[in-house]
């Protein structure tokens, strides 16, 4: 299966077998504000770069599984708005793919995508219920439940980087409300709340500088933890999943995130969600974008769906 993957900031591409092993990884800068042409046109370059170096021949190729944040039509395969991509608007993706590889293209909610790849193959494979958060340049969400994914009436649910955690906080370059979530933890809040404070880094720069004690990258990174621990501790409460798997470019700091926002949220949930659900870093790690575009395709075949949505 080719897997591909429309970040915000990088672009990505691979090919990944039944089983979940990923046989060649590739990566680009998106360059978005490019526009959607010269994007795909880079995405689709790479995509054949991936093939070239997986050692699987171009006919056993299937299909074409396409991650991109929402908002989403999956059906008709096209970008309505997605906040990442600026000046995106209602881009017909499955299309000009399948134009490029003559094949059939599935197009899904990166986050969702993930969701079912960790559930599929990954950390989530023995549980029925879980979440999976992606914290990157925004941030993303998936839900199981009861071991089939959770896409919402229009197909674009689980928008969990827009649960509010301070409803009078900080405005969300997202959705353009205050106080969400992605506000405080993705990379670019992150980046952007350093820089307020005096601190010109990045979000890999400022765990750097907290585990060696900076105190104002300290600070910074404590916020982060502490509301990252409120919206889990929300969504936890709300789902009551048995897991919830961390991953995105800032879940790299590894325990340092995740290990006290596991003891935060399991002291604040109401009981028992929070005494069953673990917290956990995604399996994939950064690979979780394209086995998640694949996990999509290969979800649709088990199931009997044969529908690719281009």
């Amino acid at each position: 299966m080719l897997a591909l993957d429309i970040g915000g900031t990088k672009l990505a591409a691979g090919v990944v077998d039944e089983e979940g092993v990923v046989h060649s990884f590739v990566v680009a800068p998106s360059r978005a504000e490019e526009g959607p042409e010269r994007t795909l046109d880079r995405l689709f370059e790479l995509a054949w770069r991936a093939v070239a170096e997986s050692g699987v021949e171009w006919e056993q190729i299937r299909a074409v599984g396409i991650g991109c944040g929402g908002p989403l039509d999956a059906e008709r395969g096209v970008l309505i708005a997605p906040p990442h991509l600026p000046g995106w608007r209602n881009v017909p993706v499955n299309a000009l793919a399948r134009r490029v590889f003559r094949r059939p293209i599935t197009l899904e909610n990166d986050a969702t995508a993930a969701a079912a790849a960790e559930h599929r193959w990954g950390a989530g494979s023995a549980v029925r219920n879980m979440v999976y958060l992606t914290i990157s340049t925004g941030v993303g969400g998936g839900v199981v439940i009861d071991g089939s994914l959770y896409r919402g009436s229009m197909g674009n649910g689980g928008e969990l980087g827009h649960v509010t955690v301070d409803w009078h906080g900080r405005p969300c370059r997202g959705c353009g409300r205050r106080g969400c979530l992605e506000a405080y933890v993705s990379g670019t809040s992150i980046a952007e709340r350093a820089r307020e404070a005096g601190l010109d880094a990045s979000a890999e720069d400022v765990a750097a500088a907290a585990r060696a004690g900076d105190p104002v990258a300290s600070a910074v990174w404590a916020e982060t933890v502490e509301a990252l621990a409120c919206g889990v501790t929300s969504i936890v409460n709300l789902f009551e999943p048995e897991l919830v798997v961390i991953g995105g470019g800032v879940s790299r700091s590894g325990e340092q995130l995740i290990g006290p926002v596991r003891d935060a949220v399991r002291a604040s949930t109401m009981k028992p969600a929070g005494e069953c659900a673990d917290i956990v870093a995604s399996a994939f790690g950064d690979h979780v974008g394209v086995a998640g575009a694949a996990a999509i395709v290969y979800d649709r075949a088990a199931l009997g769906d044969a529908r690719p949505n281009g």
